[in-house]
């Protein structure tokens, strides 16, 4: 089986994974400012602790949205730098998919609804069905969106996760599918590596150089924390 390194910064937590064989070590971090400052020395004892090197990686995936704008840049940044410095291909997964990946092994079920705080007012969230087992890839029912949380509109009975039910819960109210919802499931490296995984293997890596963030709103310029944030992660990388 290839060897996945995999990085997730789109939300308030920072993770990242080593996948080999059957085993998965990750390491995480809230609550932190500057991703970019973090990502990196957990990627160095991730490495460390499983005892290889970059280079003996097959693919680095990460999470390229939809997110956190500055997030998403942040962790395909710094993908890249690793890619261009051990000549590895890239593996761009849908934020999404991830959290419905998580949602299904942890809380099992075949339809998941995954809704993720997008600030100002907003979600990002998408409707998955799982035809296989706990390490099978989602197949996307509705395609990621963004919307208000009262425009939400999952077909069918879902299993639904994600901090949008946390951040918009007085919206989310009421509708069938909010009760009971997992707002804790959040992206993670963890499933990044393994949908990486699935997708490097069937042929869908990128060079370094090909890798973009996935954005589901239009952005007209950096705000001052982003520019230093980017500029942080390219110097990182």
């Amino acid at each position: 089986m290839s060897t996945i390194l995999a990085i997730e910064t789109s939300s308030e937590m920072a993770s990242c994974a080593l996948l080999r064989g059957e085993e998965v070590i990750t390491r995480s971090s809230s609550g932190v400012r500057t991703h970019s400052q973090a990502i990196l020395p957990m990627i160095q004892e991730l490495l460390a602790e499983a005892g290889v090197a970059l280079r003996d990686c097959d693919a680095i995936a990460y999470g390229s949205g939809p997110g956190s704008f500055t997030g998403v840049r942040t962790a395909c940044g710094i993908a890249q730098g690793l890619g261009y410095g051990a000549a590895l291909p890239l593996v761009p997964v849908v934020t999404l998919d991830a959290m419905a990946l998580a949602c299904h092994q942890q809380h099992g079920g075949s339809e998941i609804l995954a809704v993720l705080d997008a600030r100002m007012s907003e979600v990002y969230w998408a409707q998955y069905r799982f035809d296989g087992g706990p390490q099978a890839a989602p197949l996307a029912v509705l395609a990621p969106a963004l919307s208000a949380p009262d425009a939400v509109a999952p077909q069918g009975e879902v299993t639904a996760c994600g901090n949008g039910f946390a951040a918009y819960a007085e919206a989310l109210a009421g509708k069938p599918f909010a009760a009971g919802a997992h707002a804790d499931v959040m992206p993670h490296a963890a499933q990044i590596a393994q949908l990486g995984r699935i997708a490097f293997e069937a042929g869908q890596g990128v060079k370094a150089a090909d890798a973009q963030p996935l954005y589901l709103r239009n952005k007209i310029a950096y705000t001052s924390a982003e520019r230093r944030e980017i500029n942080a992660a390219k110097a990182a990388a």
